[in-house]
């Protein structure tokens, strides 16, 4: 049972990633034109003035991204200020159900992370196909610094996704037991994240770890009081 265990859960670590928000292509890129192109680029003379002419923020590609959704991928962080500033809405979901902060935090983004939640962003909504959140999908992959920023942004930290996974879970079942998954779950413990929830096969996060021998992580459960 442990060996189809942990057989599924690697499965659906190399199935995830590829599955996750999808970036505009560089055919897309190419095509776009007035907002989502100057958001792109970072051409900030061309959103003022496309600004200034009443376009709107809020318009969606054929993906259902918005300028603020492209700007966040490509990095261009002048450019998420003032989209902002506009009216554009930081927390509008595209096709796939992602958000701005969890673009951001799938890609290690720290800056622009940092950036969009100083702006009003929220850490807090349910996204993806997974039903999750941008927390969650941090943890998967280790992100520790934007599982910090998260958690300090108040973040649900025990949320239950659709995989019946949380963070503290998913750290775990799709990490590598290495020393930023170690890192993700030391913050998801010391904020207090639920260490007792298991998941659809009553298997707690202690157990997960003993099962896949990550010593490291076993102790920090152990000496946090998981069981």
């Amino acid at each position: 049972m442990k060996k189809l265990l942990v057989a599924t859960a690697l499965v659906l670590s190399a199935a995830l990633p590829a599955q996750a928000q999808v970036a505009p292509s560089a055919a897309e890129a190419a095509a776009y034109q007035g907002l989502h192109a100057a958001a792109h680029k970072g051409d900030l003379a061309a959103l003022r003035q496309l600004i200034a002419a009443k376009a709107d923020p809020n318009a969606r590609d054929l993906y259902g991204r918005t300028p603020l959704h492209v700007a966040t991928f490509a990095r261009q962080r002048e450019a998420i200020q003032l989209l902002a500033a506009a009216g554009a809405d930081l927390n509008l979901l595209e096709r796939d159900r992602y958000d701005t902060v969890t673009i951001a935090s799938v890609a290690d983004d720290e800056d622009t992370l940092r950036l969009l939640l100083s702006l009003g962003a929220s850490a807090k909504q349910v996204t993806s196909r997974y039903d999750g959140t941008a927390l969650i999908a941090a943890a998967h992959l280790g992100h520790d610094g934007v599982v910090k920023q998260l958690i300090a942004a108040g973040a649900p930290l025990d949320h239950v996704n659709n995989l019946h996974w949380t963070a503290v879970i998913e750290s775990i079942v799709l990490g590598d037991g290495e020393a930023r998954h170690q890192a993700t779950l030391k913050a998801l413990i010391d904020a207090k994240a639920n260490l007792q929830l298991a998941d659809r096969h009553g298997q707690t996060p202690l157990a997960l770890a003993r099962s896949r021998g990550y010593g490291a992580m076993v102790t920090l459960l152990e000496k946090a009081g998981a069981r």
